[in-house]
Order: C-alpha cells, then sequence, then structure tokens
C-alpha cells in the first residue's frame, strides 16, 4: 500500500494542534498562524525563542521566590529589560498577532504579548490565565493573598476603580442600572473576568486578523482566516457563513454555495436567513 508522504500544508498543522483541548499548545498554535504569510516558518525555532526568554527570567530569579516575587520578576524582566509593548506606531498592522514578528520587534497588541507572557508565567509555576475582557485582552495571576489582574501592555496591576472605568463602555444597560445597588460593581467585574480557554484565546487572536483584512477587503488573506477559524470552532456556524461570503467575493462559487447551504442548515431561524437566501440564489445563477 503506498503511503502518503506529502508534508502538511499549514492549516493541516494547525488542525492537529487543536483537535483536543487537553494540553491545548496555546503558544505553539498561535505560532503557526504566521505561516499563512510564511509558510516556511520554523515554528519550532519560535518555540525556542521563548525557551530563552525563560531562561532570562530564571536567571534573576532566587531559589526560595514566592509567587509575588515570581510575578515581580517576570513583570521587571518581559516589560522592562527585554521591551515587550504596544507597536502605537502601527497598531492594526497584521504583523502584530504573529508570534514571531512579534519576538523580533519585542512589539505587539495585547492579546500577542499575553499568550507569551502566559507562556513564561505558567513555567514559572504561577497560576496565570488570560482574561477575555471586552475592548483590551488582560492577564490574572491568582497569589496566596488574592487576585491580580494586569495589563499585558505594560505590566501594570489594575485596580477595581481601573477595570470598572475600563468596562463601563461595554457595560449592558442593565448592568448600569444596577452598578449602584453592588459593592464597586464587583459582580459585574467578576462575570467579565473569568479565564479565557485556550481555544477561545486564539479565536480572538484570528478575528482581529480577520477584522483587518475585511476591513483592507483583502479576500485571499481573510479566507486563509476562515479556514483557520473553521477548523478551530468547527460548530460555530457563523464562521462557516463568513467563509462562504469570503468564497463569493473570490468568486468560487461553488465553495460558497457549500458554506452558504451548511449555514442555513444548521441556522434556519437566524435573522439573515432570508438575505442568505436571496444571496444563494444569485450564486446558484452563476
Amino acid at each position: 500500500m503506498a503511503l502518503n508522504l506529502s508534508p502538511l500544508t499549514p492549516l493541516d498543522y494547525f488542525a492537529s494542534l487543536v483537535q483536543s483541548d487537553d494540553q491545548f499548545p496555546l503558544l505553539e498554535a498561535a505560532a503557526s498562524l504566521a505561516q499563512d504569510e510564511e509558510p516556511a516558518l520554523d515554528v519550532q525555532q519560535v518555540l525556542d525563542d521563548v525557551a530563552r526568554l525563560l531562561k532570562r527570567v530564571t536567571a534573576r530569579m532566587p531559589d526560595d521566590a514566592d509567587d509575588l516575587t515570581r510575578l515581580a520578576i517576570l513583570t521587571q524582566v518581559f516589560h522592562k529589560d527585554l521591551g515587550f509593548g504596544v507597536n502605537a506606531n502601527d497598531y492594526y498592522a497584521p504583523e502584530n498577532s504573529y508570534i514571531n514578528e512579534v519576538l523580533r520587534t519585542r512589539r505587539g497588541i495585547p492579546i500577542s504579548l499575553a499568550v507569551i507572557w502566559l507562556e513564561l508565567a505558567q513555567a514559572l509555576d504561577l497560576q496565570a490565565q488570560g482574561v477575555s475582557f471586552p475592548g483590551h485582552f488582560l492577564v490574572k495571576v491568582s497569589l496566596e493573598g488574592g487576585l491580580v489582574v494586569l495589563d499585558p501592555l505594560t505590566g501594570e496591576s489594575l485596580g477595581l476603580d481601573n477595570l470598572s472605568e475600563r468596562l463601563s463602555p461595554y457595560r449592558e444597560p442593565a448592568d448600569q442600572k444596577a452598578a449602584p445597588d453592588l459593592d464597586e460593581g464587583e459582580t459585574p467585574l467578576g462575570l467579565y473576568l473569568q479565564a479565557c480557554p485556550p481555544r477561545d484565546v486564539l479565536a480572538r487572536m484570528l478575528r482581529n486578523l480577520k477584522e483587518i483584512f475585511r476591513s483592507q477587503e483583502d479576500w485571499p488573506r481573510m479566507l486563509q482566516v476562515q479556514d483557520r477559524l473553521v477548523v478551530l470552532l468547527p460548530e460555530v456556524w457563523t464562521e462557516r457563513r463568513d467563509r462562504g461570503l469570503v468564497h463569493a467575493e473570490l468568486g468560487q462559487v461553488h465553495e460558497a454555495l457549500q458554506d452558504l447551504r451548511l449555514y442555513l442548515e444548521a441556522a434556519p431561524s437566524a435573522p439573515d436567513t432570508a438575505a442568505l437566501r436571496n444571496r444563494v440564489s444569485e450564486l446558484s445563477g452563476l
């Protein structure tokens, strides 16, 4: 029997990484996103680069360091010594979401910096997790003395007042109405500070890229992102719908009809079904 020795495509490799939530390799999966731009990118080299950063941190760490000390030293080395921070000059550049580029330039956006920071923090045995806060990804660390919430752009520790202020534009009217009856808004804040599973972190990274390419009408690159989102979130039918619409923009009628019909079958009561049925009729006529 002939063996299939063809190399994995970037999408095949990505699919192999995200097939299970057990031991989800967030850093490796996030690093692999850049293979859409550089198919020959050596993801293992990216992982090795992060491992070298970890050595820089551990070299500063006393043997008897407690959690608070480890957190303080990690923050000092990551943000002050190594100089990781925001790419203020070109915040919406796709490169800000590619881990290899963030490591090269030491500039990124909150979520890409958080992915690297979390890898280091967890290797130091800190109870660190991502937080999918509205508008700005955060990280949190559970210490013996309580919970610390940090801005991955700066390492700044965020108190309740700061978090409430950041949350205010995104609160539902019901939350805003109820806030005066709550102690410092702790209940609504708690809802927004839940740990973000690694799969959801990756989905947020991809959706950032999706919005960049959508705004640029860069359909080929958006299609690559949509392929990954469909693999990552196979039961989120809106991602299948969006991929179908991108196929349509690219003139790929057969693929567009497949995705759009599957969406209509899976979500027959969705508010956009009438418009999409019309789109399917148009495409069928082609």
